[in-house]
């Protein structure tokens, strides 16, 4: 490893930040102080992509250099975007400008990076992670913790002297409204509309990649799916989309009752808000217990629930006894609703690399990977990669292994598309595939 990034991988994984500040009975940051930037304005423009606002973001992970500061100068971000209602949005973010020079042909490129599970709470946004690192908030009896994991992954990409833009997607980070997590169109949108975002903020037109595991996987499938209606001007080259929840049904009935089964809860407090025609659902089905859940993970981010949530069961927060999935699947329009969210039905722009843990039980292999066939179906590039992680008791380490296992290769495999290398697809040997 070069001497750059084994040193930023080292300052890494000693960096802590603790802030805190005095919350209000209803504060949703947890004790957090958000800044007011997050704040959107009145109206928007109305442009998808345009620039809001942006002011000099600190990273909390910055060495001084020669020529400014390592691995780059970081911009914080609001931009307009279009939900999965057709209404304006203000989504923040983060653009980094490397330091690094770009090595490869033409322009430097841009990858848009859509992070994994943060949560819900305004304070789990990725852009206030770069500026926190580890957030730890304490306000009377609400508390939080959220931790920058992405970080890693960006400056990975950040060395190779690819610009990076940042998307906190949806709802999270600006109050007013929740979070749509794994909203297939409004995560789409964002990350789209990061990249145009970017375009405005630095007056370069650039090749771009996208970059995504977990939901950020889901959030670049989309996103490869969406880029020919929806934003065709955003020159996409290549996708890695690594453990894509593209099949929601399938995912909800895997994290029920694990570490991760709070997210349930943050996935129907975002359905809701988009489709408020499912709310006398919750009205028939959701035990004062569960509504009590829904509220409380309104507010938190991935750590908070996992020590909150962890084994929880969703049966446990309806009346009938029965779970969310078995509701979602059973209501007519709850499930016409999840089967719009299916991502794998429509071809992907550039060359797309799928990559799922053969041993993934939390966002299962099987539906990453029958994503990956149907774009192959549909005449999509695509380059499927089943990693081989050991497996463990635990559905949470079997998901984050292969996000640990193959993050290199996968930016390197990224900078290699932007650089122009071509690639072959598989599609033809999938099915004999692991």
């Amino acid at each position: 490893m070069p001497e750059r990034p084994r040193l930023i991988a080292a300052l890494l994984t000693a960096l802590v930040v603790f802030t805190a500040a005095p919350a209000a009975p209803a504060d949703a940051a947890r004790g957090v102080a958000v800044p007011d930037f997050y704040t959107p304005p009145s109206s928007l423009p109305a442009a998808d992509g345009a620039l809001i606002r942006s002011e000099p973001l600190p990273l909390a992970l910055s060495l001084p250099g020669l020529h400014g500061p390592l691995p780059g100068r970081a911009t914080r971000i609001m931009y307009k975007s279009t939900d999965n209602n057709g209404q304006p949005v203000a989504v923040t973010g983060a653009y980094v400008e490397p330091a690094a020079a770009w090595k490869g042909p033409g322009t430097r490129p841009l990858v848009v990076l859509a992070p994994g599970t943060m949560g819900q709470g305004d304070q789990c946004s990725t852009s206030l992670a770069l500026q926190k690192g580890l957030v730890i908030g304490i306000g009377g009896s609400r508390s939080t913790v959220s931790v920058g994991y992405e970080v890693l992954a960006l400056y990975r990409l950040l060395a190779k002297g690819i610009a990076v833009v940042q998307t906190d997607y949806v709802g999270l980070g600006t109050p007013g409204r929740l979070h749509t997590y794994v909203d297939r169109v409004d995560e789409g949108h964002a990350v789209l509309d990061a990249a145009r975002a970017a375009r405005a903020l630095t007056g370069r037109t650039s090749d771009v990649g996208l970059y995504g595991y977990s939901q950020g996987g889901g959030a670049t499938a989309a996103a490869a799916e969406l880029q020919a209606s929806y934003a065709p001007d955003v020159a996409l080259r290549a996708t890695y989309s690594g453990a894509p929840p593209a099949n929601l049904l399938d995912t909800t009935t895997a994290i029920d009752g694990t570490e991760l089964a709070g997210a349930i809860g943050w996935a129907v407090n975002g359905f809701v808000q988009s489709s408020p025609e499912l709310e006398p659902l919750l009205a028939k089905y959701l035990s004062d217990a569960g509504r009590a859940a829904l509220t409380d993970l309104s507010t938190m981010c991935v750590g908070d629930a996992i020590f909150a949530y962890a084994g929880k069961k969703t049966s446990s927060w309806t009346t009938t006894g029965r779970s969310m999935t078995d509701i979602l699947r059973s209501e007519p329009v709850a499930k016409a609703f999840i089967d719009a969210q299916l991502i794998g039905t429509t071809k992907p722009t550039g060359v797309v690399r799928v990559a799922t843990g053969v041993n993934d039980n939390l966002v299962p292999h099987a539906q990453a990977r029958t994503m990956a066939a149907a774009w192959c179906g549909l005449g999509g590039d695509v380059v499927y990669v089943p990693i081989n992680v050991l497996k463990t008791p635990s559905p949470l380490l079997n998901h984050f292994g292969p996000l640990l296992s193959d993050q290199g290769t996968a930016v390197d495999w990224l900078s290699a598309r932007l650089s122009g290398t071509a690639v072959t697809s598989n599609c033809a040997g999938l099915p004999q595939l692991a």
